[in-house]
């Protein structure tokens, strides 16, 4: 039996093309009659590979049936693609269908022959089917592969999609000026440039008359910022804010001096934080207040601005191997001021029944950071100018004079325990000092607006307002009788009975706090009112504001000289002062009472103003000319910025050489 050929052709009469009808699915043909057993139509049709053929001598039995119903099912789509009325080039072959075809398939015949020369063992088979037509040469038709044949001409029903590719218009199309569209599209458009242009015109415009910035006065000519003292940057808050009520805009000073605003905060922007940079004025603290056994930590994270206020929450939470967590927030080295008013709106945290809260409102001089113990290590709480006793270590020299340190503290002890002036009057030449030169004493004072305790005695809060300084009187006693030290009211103000101890000596006075100011009910403002001059130290003082009304004053004789503790005038501060707003708690400064305490627990801050006489230079900078800070700060950045140095020598410094204690 011969082998077949790789490729098959059935070969029909040529008929004229006719255009052919076809269906969604071209291989289903409703009216096809083809049965799987063949047919004997005439017609001839060119196909693909055919099925396999058995291997056995025999020629008879019939074709395989599941090609032929395939043939015969679909004639007219073969036809089709056969003559190139479908696809162009080679249909749908992959492959020339030209080549091989020498196979010649007649319906009627079991069995083709192969153009080439027949093998025996295929003509010793041959007897054994009967052949309907003997094999003849026929003109093997060509599949068109003309590219003429137009593209998809198979399928000329229109898509789905011809639709939307429509260039010309619909015949019932037309043009309306009023179209319901056209409209709702041309107020749409206005509606957006109406939007744009209030938002980014008006709301400017609006803005700026509804918050006029407040006229400023005096300081040379151009106003305050005439000599570039205080920068005026757009786009960076104000040293006055906007807020700020035209009626706080100046005030008549307890001196009767007129006194300007210069500087303002009235939180009113909610959601305000204060991490590193954040702020041009205000820094959060990061750190643990380890100078005061604070028993919470100062996280950043505890200060923000609520309703028109400035919020520093306490929270019981452990963090750090703390169980508290509060915030500080201050003004080092950013804001400051050498003389003025100061004044703090405030609704304390908690009540007046439950003590242990210790917020407060106070400000120190630059050249010490709170909470960085290396920088106020010798600096704090010293405000001295003088070159005796009083700069050395314990207020004693090498020789134990005078005799009275050994006995003038307030329990009979040593009277100090500070490591001495750092930067005292007795500098040797060239020293490490900030200037303006060597022998000028610098130092760290402290004022404090409010520290808030309660009188457990009276279930009465008070506000301690104090000046912290050093070096010390004997036993700790300054003079705090009239003309030196006035007391308003006596029923409302009192002598602080803590005078200090071995770290510090405290003018202290406590003024009653009415219970309404707490918890956020209401607020009451408390302030200072500080004036010194360095050619004119005699006439310093500082006057304390609780709820608008005086408390006390101390004036330079106050602190001035000690015959028995050896030390000379105190200075009523010359240093440039920052603010420190902050909530915390230590059993220092008064026992907790957890029992009654709440938690969380919030202070407010409803505003900070600073005011200073007209004709003040260089006051509202953290580096004026008669006493920089700026330099020395620079040129001590690790321990200005590592709160972990308790010691100047942790930072690898060393105090400068006293000319009376060590010689130059």
């Amino acid at each position: 039996m011969s082998r077949p050929s790789r490729r098959r052709e059935r070969l029909h009469k040529p008929e004229p093309r006719l255009p052919q009808q076809y269906y969604a699915d071209p291989y289903s043909n409703p009216h096809s009659n083809y049965s799987s057993e063949g047919s004997t139509s005439s017609h001839q049709i060119i196909y693909g590979r055919p099925p396999p053929r058995s291997r056995s001598r025999s020629n008879s039995g019939p074709p395989p049936t599941r090609r032929t119903s395939l043939i015969q099912g679909r004639p007219a789509t073969t036809r089709a693609v056969a003559t190139g009325a479908v696809g162009s080039a080679y249909g749908p072959y992959s492959y020339n269908p030209n080549e091989g075809r020498n196979f010649i398939y007649r319906p009627d015949s079991r069995q083709g022959t192969s153009r080439r020369r027949r093998r025996s063992s295929d003509t010793h088979a041959s007897h054994s089917a009967p052949i309907a037509m003997a094999p003849v040469q026929q003109p093997i038709p060509v599949v068109p592969t003309t590219t003429t044949v137009a593209h998809y001409a198979w399928d000329s029903d229109q898509d789905l999609e011809d639709e939307l590719h429509r260039s010309e218009p619909f015949p019932d199309e037309g043009f309306d000026v009023l179209s319901c569209r056209g409209w709702i599209n041309s107020i749409s458009i206005l509606l957006l440039i109406t939007g744009l242009m209030t938002l980014f015109v008006g709301y400017p415009i609006l803005d700026h008359f509804m918050h006029l910035r407040p006229p400023i006065h005096g300081y040379n000519l151009g106003g305050i910022n005439g000599t570039g003292q205080i920068p005026n940057l757009p786009g960076l808050p104000r040293m006055i804010d906007a807020d700020t009520p035209s009626s706080a805009l100046t005030r008549t000073g307890w001196d009767g001096k007129k006194y300007d605003l210069v500087f303002s905060d009235e939180f009113n922007v909610d959601g305000r934080t204060f991490y590193p940079g954040e702020d041009p004025y205000w820094e959060a603290a990061d750190i643990y207040y380890w100078p005061t056994n604070d028993v919470e930590w100062y996280d950043p994270s505890a200060i923000t601005t609520q309703g028109g206020k400035l919020v520093i929450t306490m929270k019981e939470i452990k963090n750090h191997n703390l169980n508290f967590m509060s915030g500080m927030l201050t003004s080092w080295n950013k804001l400051c001021f050498t003389t003025g008013y100061i004044e703090v709106s405030i609704s304390l945290p908690g009540s007046v029944t439950a003590p242990g809260f210790w917020p407060a409102a106070w400000t120190m001089g630059n050249l010490g950071r709170a909470g960085y113990g290396a920088t106020t290590e010798g600096n704090w709480p010293y405000t001295y100018d003088s070159c005796d006793s009083g700069t050395f270590i314990g207020q004693t020299g090498k020789n134990g004079q005078p005799a009275s340190s050994a006995t003038g503290g307030v329990d009979g002890g040593a009277i100090s325990g500070l490591p001495g002036q750092r930067l005292s009057a007795c500098s040797c030449p060239g020293s490490d000092h900030p200037g303006p030169k060597h022998d000028i004493g610098r130092g760290v004072p402290e004022v404090d607006i409010i520290e808030a305790r309660i009188d457990t005695s009276r279930v009465v809060g008070q506000a301690s307002q104090t000046f912290q300084v050093a070096p010390y009187n004997y036993q700790l006693q300054f003079v705090d009788t009239a003309p030196a030290t006035t007391i308003y009211n006596k029923s409302m103000t009192q002598i602080n009975s803590f005078k200090g101890n071995s770290l510090q000596q405290s003018i202290s006075a406590l003024a009653d706090i009415q219970s309404q100011f707490y918890g956020g009910h209401g607020y009451a403002p408390y302030g200072y009112e500080l004036w010194s001059d360095p050619n004119n130290r005699q006439d310093g003082y500082i006057t304390w504001f609780s709820n608008g009304q005086p408390t006390w004053t101390v004036t330079s004789a106050s602190v001035g000289p000690d015959p028995v503790s050896q030390v000379g005038q105190r200075l009523i501060s010359e240093e440039p002062m920052y603010v420190i707003l902050n909530f915390g708690m230590s059993p220092d400064f008064q026992p907790q009472d957890y029992k009654h305490l709440v938690f969380p627990s919030q202070m407010f801050v409803d505003y900070v103003r600073i005011y200073q006489r007209e004709g003040v230079n260089n006051g509202m900078t953290c580096d004026p000319p008669t006493r920089p800070t700026a330099n020395y700060i620079n040129q001590h950045s690790v321990p200005y910025n590592n709160a972990n140095l308790t010691t100047w020598a942790s930072a690898n410094f060393s105090f400068p050489r006293n000319s009376l204690y060590d010689g130059c």
